[in-house]
């Protein structure tokens, strides 16, 4: 399989709430929230965004303190660690406001505990230094930093990642896969994944061997007739395809 980076139109949504949160009004309001359901590629699009634009990226931990969370800070910015947190803030501080280098906190669930100290602590970096910092969570995210007023304030864009549509999960066939999959396999993949990404890209390497071994050009829902594909996650089992109709079933 390619390594390449597909731009679904989940990524072209962040992108342009990226570009809403840059030009905003109020310089304090610096902070833009990712929000959606397992699968459906949120890490993958803003980690490669944190790679092309040089943004710093962490995922949080369950049992970060503000303490904890300065010193990977620290690391990810080459910033020397050691000293109080005062010190180490202050540090960190001169480095983020004179390069404007954004943050990104992936799993942003584990900064809400105990009061959200941490998320506080990573409000007051975009407080004070006006750069962007950009929160990654499940879909109900949303809902719990509304309890606190003082960061929800500072959020200038929500963007919701939704399912990929039939489209998405053709183009990232066409640019990942090795070999062609045919349109009602196309089809049979998106329907099969519910548009979360993650099963499609397991369904692309699956699609892709058995192309290659039987030195197929193109892979069709015939070629794939009874085997998995995907997997289905709540139910913990394989779904395999029928050539009849192109319906899945489910394995036991």
């Amino acid at each position: 399989m390619r390594k390449l980076f597909v731009r679904t139109t989940n990524y072209e949504r962040f992108t342009a709430g990226v570009a809403a949160v840059e030009n905003r009004g109020a310089a304090e309001a610096g902070m833009m929230l990712v929000h959606g359901q397992p699968g459906f590629g949120k890490s993958e699009v803003v980690a490669s965004w944190a790679v092309d634009t040089g943004a710093v990226f962490l995922r949080a931990n369950i049992d970060w303190t503000p303490r904890y969370f300065l010193v990977e800070l620290a690391k990810a910015l080459a910033v020397d660690p050691r000293g109080s947190s005062e010190q180490l803030f202050n540090r960190m501080l001169a480095v983020i406001a004179t390069q404007q280098i954004p943050l990104v906190i992936d799993e942003a669930e584990a900064t809400l505990k105990n009061h959200a100290v941490v998320l506080e602590k990573i409000r007051d970096f975009s407080d004070r230094t006006e750069t962007m910092v950009i929160l990654v969570g499940m879909e109900a995210i949303q809902r719990n930093i509304a309890r606190h007023p003082q960061i929800s304030s500072r959020i200038a864009q929500v963007v919701e990642f939704t399912p990929a549509s039939l489209e998405d999960v053709a183009l990232t066939c066409q640019q990942l896969a090795e070999v062609r999959i045919a349109p009602d396999l196309v089809a049979e993949i998106h329907r099969q994944s519910n548009g979360r990404m993650r099963e499609v890209m397991n369904a692309i390497a699956t699609v892709e061997r058995v192309g290659k071994m039987n030195g197929l050009a193109q892979v069709d829902v015939a070629a794939v007739e009874g085997m998995s594909i995907t997997h289905d996650w709540q139910a913990r089992r394989p779904r395999t395809v029928s050539a009849s109709g192109g319906k899945a079933k489910r394995g036991a």
